[in-house]
């Protein structure tokens, strides 16, 4: 307590000038100690300020009471009080003011001494209060900003009556105005400070959002679904079907048949297509980065985490997550992903604050799932939770007949690229293409025009086969030995010449099930030595 403390409280009319002097150099002590207050420490600074005051003019307790939006309710914002005398509770304060308020709304300062018998009669909630607490004298100082009533301070007294000279009150006034400007200007702060928080945010999400954009190297999805397959054009009804839902959705099919794509087809078909889709390969992370890839990191939550990282699931809030290769995630980060599943809330690695999002899954996956969980390498729970909706995508060798249309798309696609006119494909090697196993599916089959248009040297593209083996149609035990172009060729040329009854012209020959002229067919059989089997021979 500093030394103005010990002077005589200027609480009557006959209160000596020196006195009137302490309290002067008090306030403005308190007015410069405002000036400049934290936001974080105002409430503790205005009830440090309030205990100088009643220690200074003798009185027993003093609290700040704000309205609340409905204009009703008071919350105890600040309460200090003298032994052995109680502070008023923090919070909402239950009982109702209802004449005091009026009083003050009017623009009046309510000086209430020789309580409760100076009350007026229709102060009967004010009475009830005072007769509760013991209050002996009250004074109530208004807070306003902008002209408006906020809230109020109060000064009490439970020993003594006290009287409530004019210049008192006019300096108490100022007092509240001070409090006041500093409650406003430390709102203001907070708000600002929760903008800019909010920007910092959104930033983030933004940047990251862009970065997992541009890194998202991905096949145009009309090329893709482009589809002339009874078998693949079902699986695009299941995607339309589904697409509007939230539920979570399996794709399962072989590497390269295309499961990122219709993740893509069925995200920009979905009520979620304003937000960008996020999307992680579980495969190409290390074990100990997926886990902050997903949920996010806050700085130094590991040796390098110099900043704090929004995860994958925190970008794809209110959007899709694309979790490719789902059957490679680790099995102790399964358990997280289960909870994220089943409730949208988890915690970034190194932190403590519970997030929650709200995200539609989509996986994918070339592991027979059922397989995984019966050797233990999958959670079961997590595998139902996964199949929800599961859908089987079909091999390239099971959708033979969208192998020319899906070439001539990706043709087009690197004439534009390279700057080469394309104006067919030999026929040679379009039979080639059909007849080929396509372990890689879709993927290796534009890998295999790309390398093509890049050799290419005129307006017939010619294809040439890499050495491939068919282990996507059988057993990884049985793998067969690598195939020759010619060797392909033979074998599509043969199957449709068998199909045809080894007939070449005519509706129903080879030739027009090649796609091919007649001349063009007796010419390639000549060259690689097909002839027609002989009567009784094995061959059919």
């Amino acid at each position: 307590m500093d030394s103005t403390s010990q002077a005589v409280a200027p609480t009557s009319d006959d209160t000596s000038p020196q006195e009137w002097i302490a309290f002067e150099r008090l306030l403005a002590d308190l007015a410069a100690q405002f000036a400049n207050v934290p936001a974080l420490s105002i409430e503790h600074d205005i009830e440090q300020a309030m205990a100088r005051l009643i220690a200074f003019l003798g009185f027993d307790r003093s609290s700040l009471l704000f309205l609340q939006p409905d204009g009703s309710t008071l919350k105890v914002l600040c309460s200090v009080a003298a032994t052995p005398y109680d502070a008023l509770p923090r919070g909402l304060m239950t009982a109702h003011v209802p004449w005091l308020m009026g009083e003050l709304r009017a623009g009046r300062s309510p000086r209430l001494s020789h309580l409760p018998q100076g009350l007026p009669p229709q102060a009967v909630e004010e009475r009830r209060f005072v007769v509760a607490e013991g209050i002996r004298s009250q004074m109530i100082v208004p807070l306003r900003e902008g002209g408006q009533l906020v809230g109020f301070i109060t000064l009490v007294a439970f020993k003594d009556t006290r009287t409530w000279p004019d210049e008192l009150v006019a300096r108490l006034s100022t007092v509240g105005h001070v409090f006041a400007q500093a409650l406003a200007r430390a709102r203001t702060d907070r708000a600002l400070a929760a903008a800019l928080a909010e920007v910092r945010s959104l930033k983030e999400r933004l940047e990251a959002e862009n970065h997992y954009l541009r890194d998202a190297a991905r096949l145009p999805a009309k090329q893709a679904l482009a589809s002339r397959s009874p078998r693949f054009q079902r699986v695009l009804d299941e995607v339309a079907q589904v697409a509007p839902t939230p539920s979570t959705v399996l794709l399962l099919g072989e590497t390269g048949c295309g499961k990122e794509v219709l993740a893509e087809a069925l995200h920009e078909a979905s009520p979620r297509r304003q937000r960008p889709m996020i999307r992680i390969n579980c495969a190409a992370l290390p074990a100990a980065l997926i886990e902050a890839e997903l949920f996010g990191r806050e700085k130094g939550a590991y040796t390098g985490a110099l900043a704090r990282q929004p995860g994958r699931f925190e970008l794809a809030d209110g959007s899709t997550l694309f979790l490719d290769e789902i059957g490679e995630m680790p099995i102790e980060l399964q358990t997280r992903l289960l909870r994220v599943l089943q409730d949208g809330r988890f915690e970034r690695v190194g932190g403590t604050q519970t997030l929650s999002v709200d995200v539609r899954l989509v996986a994918a996956t070339h592991r027979d799932l059922q397989r995984e969980v019966e050797a233990g390498r999958f959670r079961e729970d997590l595998y139902y939770r996964l199949n929800v909706f599961p859908i089987a995508v079909p091999a390239l060798r099971e959708r033979r007949e969208d192998i020319p249309m899906l070439a001539w798309a990706f043709v087009k696609e690197f004439a534009a690229t390279f700057g080469k006119p394309t104006e067919r494909i030999d026929d040679a090697s379009m039979a080639a293409l059909q007849a080929h196993a396509w372990p890689g599916n879709v993927r290796e089959l534009r890998n295999t025009i790309e390398r093509a248009m890049i050799l290419s040297r005129g307006p017939t593209l010619h294809v040439e086969l890499a050495p491939a083996r068919a282990a996507a149609v059988r057993p990884r035990s049985q793998a067969m030995p690598p195939v020759t172009r010619d060797e392909a060729e033979h074998e599509s040329l043969r199957q449709a010449l068998v199909h045809s009854g080894w007939r070449i012209r005519g509706s129903g020959g080879a030739a027009e099930r090649l796609g091919i002229k007649p001349t063009t067919l007796e010419s390639r059989m000549k060259k690689l030595g097909l002839q027609r089997p002989h009567a009784g021979s094995d061959e059919p």
